[in-house]
């Protein structure tokens, strides 16, 4: 999984607003905080697989602790909004890998206690690896 922060705004006359700092131009609104949860979820999701679609590395997100004393964000509620890489795109494919058994064995048992799937766990592992590796990488 993922964790992106995101800052939960409100000013009393208005709904909630989110900002997610690690995808700039990503915005979401709600009149609950539930809803508004739920809703910047989808909004990452999309935000997410519009990166994708237009070629670009989906960046790896940083703590609250790197983006509190941003002073855009001092009056703001933090959160955190869970991404599995897997549900970035709403199309998947099925391919054919070749890993070592013990590879294989370690992976599924390490996504079982994660709550994970092998693919999900993969998926994750590439995105990450993509994104610390991204100058290197030419798309």
């Amino acid at each position: 999984m993922m964790h992106f922060p995101i800052v939960i705004h409100k000013d009393s006359d208005s709904d909630y607003g989110v900002t997610v700092p690690d995808l700039p131009g990503c915005f979401s609104a709600g009149t609950t905080l539930d809803e508004v949860l739920a809703y910047t979820q989808e909004s990452i999701l999309c935000h997410l697989e519009g990166m994708l679609m237009d070629g670009e590395t989906i960046p790896l997100p940083k703590t609250i602790e790197e983006h509190h004393q941003n002073p855009d964000y001092l009056d703001g509620i933090w959160a955190l909004i869970s991404i599995a890489p897997s549900k970035i795109s709403r199309q998947s494919k099925s391919i054919q890998i070749t890993l070592p058994e013990k590879i294989i064995f370690q992976l599924d048992k390490y996504a079982e206690q994660q709550g994970e799937t092998r693919s999900s766990l993969l998926a994750q592992a590439a995105v990450e690896y993509i994104s610390t590796h991204q100058s290197k990488i030419n798309f």
